[in-house]
């Protein structure tokens, strides 16, 4: 706590009798909207709470017009463009698995017209005829 207070020039009964006008406090909130300072830098300057700050934030600021102020950091917007680049790319390789999927497909349904036989049905009679033996039983034979 008397780390805070040696932060700022002014006591805290000086800082309390201040009073900002109500177009300075939106020209502040504008500029951090716009992104030409920060709260930190507000607070800093003119010795005022990062609480009174939000309050005219809330009161003067996007919020107030029912619109949302998204604040990200710069960490947090690179990790979400990684993370669309890596969904893009997941995307891509399953297309490349479905376009695989449905070529395999169509060459068992050209070679069972080929040769007139049913790969499909004994490809699945084969693992179905295994599956209800044990295994010491599929060794033995």
């Amino acid at each position: 706590m008397a780390t805070i207070r040696r932060q700022f020039k002014m006591s805290i009964e000086q800082r309390m009798a201040r009073h900002f006008s109500e177009s300075f406090k939106r020209s502040k909130v504008l500029e951090i909207e716009q992104g030409r300072s920060k709260v930190s830098e507000i607070c800093k300057e003119y010795e005022v709470s990062p609480t009174n700050v939000y309050k005219w934030m809330s009161k003067f600021g996007a919020a107030k017009s029912q619109i949302r102020m998204i604040v990200e950091t710069n960490s947090d917007t690179k990790k979400i463009i990684e993370l669309k680049q890596k969904v893009a790319e997941l995307e891509r390789v399953i297309g490349q698995k479905q376009i695989l999927i449905d070529f395999q497909t169509k060459m068992i349904e050209l070679a069972e017209e080929a040769y007139k036989i049913d790969i499909k049905k004994k490809y699945s009679s084969a693992q179905s005829a295994t599956s209800d033996r044990s295994e010491s039983d599929i060794h033995s034979h």
